[in-house]
């Protein structure tokens, strides 16, 4: 087999957005979870990130019906398929004919199972009834359980049927003269599923909440074996060393040792379905909605993201789980134990994983339907049922020839050049990858976007061909001559090279005057992540602490802030300028600056009006001329820094009082507060005539009492908007 290797070094995972514009950046697809996010078609992927041909698949004739629900198989090769909304089972013969075996009253018929003289019961949903068929279109009830769903039908060595039921949730075994009895009440609503293990005993999965429960032979003592932190367990498989596994759904209502996963949204009603295994032939059902609705999940509602996870359950109780999905729901198991794995069929992407005995997850195939809801193995092929929309197919265990890969979309945030495509690659004799691309300036490739390139042979890299733009999607053919070989595809890697654009200068605020921002000090030294169990841990605590900066006041300074951004990630420089309302022409305080606050002393500026701005430049991450910038201004800034004029004075003594009249007045700024003093008395606030000080003019008019033993000398203080105090002094 020859082995290609791509150029270079694969180091960044995604779109690795560097600090400079000008260098190129990198997308990898390495591993399973990066490939996970594309499409699959023909196409799988292991468990440590190869894309390969993926088993062969074969399309079954079958009826044309809303839903599968429930399907079983003899011994001899003829199936049984139970469908939805229209009650209907079918039989499909050898040669893959589909004839119409049994017209239920009921919309769905939710489970099937067949004994060892070829009787076929049909459970059936709402108003859950069991329906014995010997012949075409010849059925009979066959027991009523007086309970709203049959969720699954298993027979047994003696000829006795078990019976899952819902809404008020147990397990009824049925002699074969169709005599029922109880052997176990579940305090959920639902019993989903059942299997026998070695020892003869039920283990069952139910809904409302999610358990495993054990139930002794003959229906003795029930115990729950495991709590699940979802709402439903709902499907089961066994291993022969006797552990158990359990594929649980819905959304998690609580937590139980950090196992549920992420939370994510979920329909109104509770969807279920579940597989099952009769006595003689081999049986597989899945479910509705286990809510007030009778029909199962819809093509819309099954689009929507709901978690799931599989456990594993030990002979000694003890469970782990070995996958979870904030996204995928599980909906069936089995085990194949020449492989030692066991198989989780998924929705809403149709999708069929299988899990190693560590819980490594690879996925085998994605189907058109949007769940899988049962599998069937049969021999070294299994048989799938899937829905929206529904289809059955036979897994075969040879590969298929041909398939296809489509990575997921790309975004490089702007519109970009694109670089060199490269990938590393093993291709047995024969064997082809063909690699294509295409882009656009919307997220969902469609009609806008380019065309497919032409094809792409060197591993090594190749320019890609598509036309610049800000989304990249690319796909993969694999072929191979034989099924039982396949190219194998282990990382894909292309640059791109961001178009530069200009930073933006966002909000431009002027502190009020006078006012700074003092550097918050020191922070002690920290040490992250220090052990606990110290011998100074008492002595002093060692943590870190964050200061804000701290606002005071400094006479004569202005304080500006500003925030900018740039879509390339660029280095950032500012300068800071200004101009008065008399100026054209702009006058720089500082051209490199690197911090997105600035303060100046005004003191050394004519008083008058200014206007400030800031202009952003991303110089430092470009060559010389490539450079672009943003700008942003602020203002009115008034400097003043003059103080009123007091003028106008009037003071003459009248027996015991002093009438004092005068004028403040500033050229830039208001009168903001007055003020008289004669001693020893205390310092009087004073309003002018108009009674507010809102003006750069006032008049002061105010009698001032003379107590005896006053001083001779009056003080008199005004001061303005931008805090500048002037001082008269007169006497009388």
């Amino acid at each position: 087999m020859k082995r290609k290797l791509a150029a270079g070094s694969l180091t960044a995972l995604g779109l690795a957005l560097a600090a400079a514009a000008v260098t190129p950046q990198k997308v990898l697809f390495r591993g399973f979870e990066d490939f996970l996010r594309g499409k699959f078609d023909g196409i799988s992927v292991s468990a440590d990130g190869a894309l390969a041909l993926g088993p062969r698949e074969e399309r079954l004739a079958g009826p044309s019906e809303d839903f599968y629900l429930s399907y079983v198989m003899t011994p001899e090769g003829t199936s049984y398929l139970g469908t939805g909304h229209e009650g209907k089972v079918y039989r499909l013969g050898q040669d893959g004919k589909a004839e119409l075996y049994f017209q239920a009253p009921e919309m769905d018929v939710t489970s099937l199972a067949v004994d060892k003289k070829g009787n076929v019961y049909a459970g059936t949903s709402p108003n859950g009834k069991i329906y014995k068929i010997s012949s075409p279109l010849k059925g009979e009830e066959f027991f009523n359980p007086a309970e709203r769903y049959i969720w699954e039908l298993l027979v047994l060595e003696n000829g006795n049927l078990l019976a899952a039921v819902g809404e008020s949730g147990g397990i009824y075994e049925i002699s074969p003269q169709g005599e029922g009895r109880l052997v176990h009440k579940a305090a959920e609503n639902h019993v989903l599923c059942l299997k026998l293990d070695r020892g003869g005993h039920i283990i069952a999965g139910s809904g409302g909440p999610g358990s495993v429960y054990r139930i002794e032979k003959s229906g003795g003592k029930a115990a729950v074996i495991f709590e699940t932190p979802f709402e439903e367990v709902r499907s089961l498989a066994f291993d022969l060393d006797g552990r158990i596994y359990a594929a649980a759904g819905g959304t998690p209502s609580r937590g139980r040792d950090g196992l549920a996963p992420p939370a994510a949204g979920r329909q109104a009603d509770v969807s279920v379905s579940v597989s099952s295994v009769a006595a003689a032939p081999v049986s597989a059902g899945s479910g509705q909605a286990a809510g007030p609705g009778p029909a199962p999940r819809t093509a819309a509602a099954a689009a929507e993201r709901e978690p799931g996870a599989v456990y594993r359950i030990m002979p000694d109780g003890l469970a782990d789980r070995i996958w979870v999905s904030a996204g995928e729901m599980p909906y069936s198991l089995y085990w194949t134990e020449s492989e030692k794995r066991v198989y989780v069929g998924t929705g809403p992407r149709g999708r069929l994983y299988a899990l190693d005995g560590e819980g490594r997850a690879s996925l085998v195939l994605e189907k058109n339907s949007e769940q899988i809801f049962a599998c069937l193995p049969v021999g070294t092929r299994v048989y799938l049922l899937g829905n929206n929309p529904a289809e059955l197919s036979l897994l075969h265990p040879e590969r298929r020839l041909d398939g296809e890969y489509t990575s997921p979309v790309s975004d490089a945030r702007l519109i970009s050049a694109w670089g060199r495509i490269a990938w590393e690659s093993r291709l047995p004799p024969g064997a082809s990858l063909q690699f294509q691309t295409r882009s656009g300036n919307v997220a969902e490739p469609g009609p806008s976007w380019s065309d497919w390139s032409p094809p792409y042979q060197a591993p090594e890299g190749e320019p890609i061909l598509s036309p610049r733009a800000r989304y990249l999607q690319f796909r993969v053919l694999f072929k191979s001559p034989s099924g039982k070989t396949s190219p194998e595809l282990d990382r894909v890697h292309f640059h791109f090279l961001q178009a530069n654009a200009a930073p933006k200068v966002g909000r431009v605020e002027l502190l009020g005057s006078n006012e700074v921002l003092l550097k918050p000090p020191d922070m002690d030294e920290a040490i992250l992540g220090l052990e606990r169990r110290r011998p100074d841990a008492a002595a002093k605590r060692d943590d870190l602490r964050f200061v804000a900066a701290k606002k005071v006041e400094r006479k004569g300074y202005q304080t500006l802030q500003w925030e900018a951004e740039d879509e390339n990630g660029d280095v950032l420089l500012y300068t800071v300028s200004m101009k008065s309302d008399a100026e054209k022409n702009w006058r720089i305080l500082d051209d490199r600056w690197t911090e997105t606050t600035y303060a100046f002393n005004t003191v050394h500026f004519p008083d008058g009006i200014y206007t400030l701005k800031v202009t952003a430049s991303d110089a430092p991450s470009n060559p010389p001329g490539l450079e672009k910038t943003g700008e942003r201004s602020a203002g009115p800034l008034v400097i003043d820094n003059t103080a009123p004029a007091i003028t106008e004075v009037k003071v003459a003594r009248q027996g015991g009082e002093l009438p004092v009249g005068f004028r403040a007045e500033d050229a830039f700024s208001e009168i903001r507060e007055c003020r008289v003093l004669v001693r020893p008395g205390d310092w009087r606030t004073v309003f002018p005539e108009d009674g507010i000080c809102d003006s750069k003019s006032e008049r002061f008019a105010v009698r001032i009492p003379l107590p005896p033993g006053t001083d001779d000398l009056l003080t008199i203080t005004v001061r303005d908007a931008m805090g500048n105090i002037a001082v008269h002094r007169v006497g009388f």
